[in-house]
Parts: structure tokens; sequence; C-alpha cells
């Protein structure tokens, strides 16, 4: 069973700043402590971009420490608001496809993860607008992997969302040339879902018969504002990420609010990960029921 972290939005800043009055590197090493304690077990961190607010070289900087406290390898994308040039600057090892976008594939478990750079801006120039695409030279590399993939399924990764979601002003900012990709997934049908970030939300659904998952950021949030033109609306709620199990009968997609679920997790988890269902006799999670039985029989 592949298992996959995934995080997106993160909008790190320089020190002593925030945004509508949080801290963007205090929710984000809430979370990576979350996921170092209770999802070890994970093969690997998605990051789905956006790691910077605006894109430059001090934030970045401030990223390196946190990410580095994650067990398991992190694979790093690119969003709209940041910047190719300073990202490079501060992760110079991250792979780059030979026309120097910022996308590579990985084989897992069966999968073929595909991860794509969607920011809208040429490989060695500044980002051009908010909402995202993917030029001829990079839907060109995404045929190639999708060509190449052989018996596994894929599991493709963006920060833009490829279809609508239903929030106007988001939906303004989204994949510009979604429908052009849609038509090359379907010329293979080996997509066996398509996560994106960008929206700021838990969303689940179809798009033209594939599924796909969208999750929240670690810091604000999109509000449930439906006819709003704007795409810059933010609402503080709790933070989350994703968690992705894909095995031989599919691909099951959960979302933890972490903020809320960490201090449960802290009473009746002990900090224990297991891959299977977790019980009393191993140590690990409990229903209370279970947990009073424990404490009554530990009783002196």
């Amino acid at each position: 069973m592949l298992k996959l972290i995934v995080l997106t939005d993160l909008h790190m800043v320089p020190r002593g700043t925030r945004i509508i009055g949080l801290d963007p590197y205090r929710r984000l090493a809430s979370g990576i402590r979350h996921i170092a304690t209770h999802h070890a077990d994970a093969d690997a961190v998605i990051v789905l971009g956006d790691l910077a607010h605006r894109g430059d070289v001090a934030s970045y900087r401030r990223l390196v420490p946190l990410l580095r406290r994650l067990p398991q390898p992190v694979h790093l994308m690119l969003g709209n608001h940041d910047d190719r040039s300073s990202f490079r600057r501060v992760f110079p090892a991250v792979p780059l496809d030979p026309s120097g976008y910022a996308q590579q594939v990985i084989d897992l478990a069966g999968y073929r993860l595909v991860l794509l750079d969607t920011l809208d801006a040429p490989a060695d120039g500044r980002p051009g607008s908010a909402a995202g695409r993917l030029c001829a030279m990079r839907r060109a590399w995404l045929d190639a992997a999708l060509a190449s993939a052989g018996r596994r399924r894929v599991l493709l990764f963006m920060h833009h969302p490829p279809g609508p979601t239903g929030f106007s002003g988001m939906d303004a900012v989204r994949l510009a040339d979604g429908e052009d990709v849609f038509r090359l997934l379907h010329r293979y049908g080996n997509v066996a879902h398509i996560f994106a970030g960008h929206i700021h939300r838990t969303i689940n659904g179809t798009w033209h018969g594939m599924p796909f998952s969208m999750f929240k950021s670690p810091v604000h949030q999109q509000p449930m504002a439906f006819a709003s033109a704007s795409a810059s609306l933010s609402v503080d709620e709790p933070a989350a990420y994703g968690i992705v199990l894909a095995g031989e009968h599919g691909v099951v997609v959960h979302t933890d609010d972490y903020e809320i679920s960490g201090p449960w997790l802290k009473r009746h988890c002990r900090g224990e990960v297991h891959r299977r269902s977790l019980s009393a006799d191993d140590g690990g999670c409990r229903t209370d029921e279970q947990g009073a039985r424990r404490r009554t029989s530990e009783a002196p």
C-alpha cells in the first residue's frame, strides 16, 4: 500500500510577517510535527506549490529547516505565488524536465506519480498570471510520462485545478488550458486520480469522469463564497493536509484538520504509527470504551 502526505499552499513569509493575522511558519511547523509523529510511515510528502507567499528568497530559506524535520522524501512543486529564480536559488536539487520546468516522474509501489509545473511563466521568467498554464512543451512532457507508464496507474499532481470548483473568483484563475489537458489524459486512460491545490478548500469530485481531490492550506482558507468574483478571499479556519492511500484496488483520500485532531491523538494514540487499524492490544489508538477499560484495569 502506497501512503502519501499532500501539503499545499504553504504561503511562507519572512520572519515577523503574518497573513490575516496568522503565522504561516507556526502553522506549518505544527503540521510537520503532526505528520512526523503520526505518519512517519508515509512513503513521501508531495507539496503542491505556493511555497512562498511572495516568492522571495528569505521565505524559501525559512522552509528549508522545517521540511528537513520530515522523515520521508519531500517533493516540491510550484504555484502562482512562487518565483522560479528565487526557488531555484534555495532548492537547486529539485528535478527539472528537459525544458527547465519543475516537473518529475516518481514510480512507487506500482503507481506512477506525475508532478506538473502549472506556473504561468517561462522556465527562465517571472509569473505572468495567477491562473495556471501547461504550455505545449509541458504537455509534450506529460504525454511522454503517460505513454511510458506501462501497467502503472498514474496519480497526477498539479497546483492549479484543471476543472471548475464552483468558486467563481477562483475558477477564473484555474488552469487556463485545462480542456487541452483533459483531452490528453483521455488519450491514455491511465490516470487513477488527480490532486490539486490553489483553492484552499477540501473538495472532491469528478472532472470528465476522472476523480479528483483538493486540500486546504496549513494557513488561511477560502470561505464558502461561491458567487464572489474575488480570488483573494481568506478566512481563519483549521489547518489541514491530505493523506493518500493507493493500493491494488484503488485510491482512498483523507484530509486531516490537524489543529483539531492533534490534541485527541496526543491523548489517545501515544504518537505511535501503524499501517493497519490500531487497537488497545498493540498500544496504539483506542476507542473511549477501550481506553476506559484499560484505565480501570491499570488502576491500583
